[in-house]
């Protein structure tokens, strides 16, 4: 066996265990970082990089080389290619080179009762050409452009799979496979009606959301299920509009649904991770009904409270602000890393994640040194 190899059965253990409720050898740690740094990082012009993916195994190279992790680095689900086939609106790349994500509009609030009646029909014949340029004109063309963009999807795809295959063999990260879904009303508001939009339907026609919410249920549930759930997979939903909901909107708009995908998932045997933007904790306690072993890295909050709260059920991640790399010294920011230790690892059930990903990369700035501090102490120092 390869010493790459065995890192993987090391790590993988280490998962196993977190995901069934025992308590790992050490605490398991992931690199913030994203694709998006990591070419900068390598000094390389980002937008060249993100249409030219021959660029980006010496990036990955010098990003697994540099950066202590135990599972895969970087990563990006949003590709530009396919994106500028389709002609989209909603996932555009700035001069700068990132990936944005604009405030659209997708749906009419007139259209609640079309898609409420069939959501999936509503979204192929109205939404999406009004979202993608590319899914107007004839139904030739659209079905070439359809073509062409899936084609491009899956040669990028491939292509950054091989250099993941490539960088595992070398480094033996955790083998862990992922999904991507969004809890109902969430995917509402980012693509279909705007924050500005649902926020005012919340207000003129709760019904009407909470029906809209019920009916697209079942995409987000198959969007989320994995093709084979196994314990080293789980599926993504961040989690974008509870906090600017007032508390009864919360719980007879948002929950319900909610609480569903996540259960139904759970029933299938597969890990369900979280992403709890922005501040939850007047939610807390409707988080502890979760399904046990629901991984939740949260943004912001009170690290006590959420282990107290959340701990002896659920396993924590984040809260670790990584603001502090950019304004911090090396020393304050390993403090920081072994205060949520002290607090988040005792008893286990406690996955090392910073608050949220790191995107942008001053050249002047402290981040590569401090990121690496961090990511050392934690795997030198984390156990339970």
């Amino acid at each position: 066996m390869t010493d790459a190899a065995a890192r993987t059965n090391e790590r993988n253990q280490i998962f196993r265990d977190l995901f069934s409720g025992k308590t790992p050898k050490r605490v398991p740690i992931s690199n913030p970082a994203t694709q998006d740094f990591a070419i900068q990082h390598a000094g390389l012009d980002l937008a060249e990089c993100q249409w030219d993916l021959t660029k980006l195994e010496p990036v990955y190279d010098k990003f697994c080389q540099d950066f202590y992790t135990d599972t895969y680095p970087g990563g990006s689900i949003r590709i530009p290619s396919h994106y500028q086939i389709l002609g989209s609106t909603p996932i555009v790349m700035s001069s700068s080179g990132f990936m944005q994500h604009p405030d659209v509009v997708g749906m009419l609030a007139e259209e609640y009762d079309q898609f409420i009646a069939s959501p999936y029909d509503c979204i192929v014949e109205t939404i999406l050409p009004r979202l993608y340029t590319g899914f107007n004109g004839e139904p030739g063309k659209v079905a070439m452009t359809l073509a062409k963009a899936m084609r491009a999807q899956s040669d990028d795809l491939a292509y950054l799979g091989a250099i993941r295959g490539k960088m595992n063999a070398k480094y033996g990260f955790a083998t862990m496979i992922g999904a991507l879904t969004e809890a109902p009303f969430d995917f509402m508001a980012d693509f279909l009606r705007s924050f500005k939009g649902i926020s005012g339907d919340v207000r003129r026609y709760p019904d009407k959301v909470a029906a809209a919410c019920e009916a697209v249920l079942p995409l987000m549930i198959k969007k989320g299920t994995l093709p084979n759930p196994s314990m080293l997979g789980y599926t993504f939903i961040p989690l974008h509009m509870a906090p600017y909901l007032r508390d009864k909107d919360f719980a007879t708009l948002y929950w319900p649904t909610f609480k569903k995908l996540v259960e139904t998932l759970a029933s299938m045997g597969q890990n369900v991770q979280l992403f709890v933007e922005q501040d939850w904790m007047r939610y807390l306690d409707y988080l502890y009904e979760l399904p046990e072993n629901t991984i939740m890295r949260f943004e912001y909050g009170d690290a006590k409270v959420i282990k107290e709260k959340l701990g002896k059920k659920h396993i924590i991640s984040g809260l670790y602000p990584v603001t502090l790399l950019q304004t911090g010294t090396k020393q304050q920011c390993v403090d920081k890393a072994k205060e949520l230790l002290d607090i988040l690892a005792p008893g286990g059930r406690y996955w090392w994640q910073a608050d949220k990903s790191i995107i942008h990369l001053e050249a002047s700035g402290p981040v590569v040194e401090n990121l690496k501090a961090v990511l050392d102490y934690v795997h030198e120092n984390g156990t339970y």
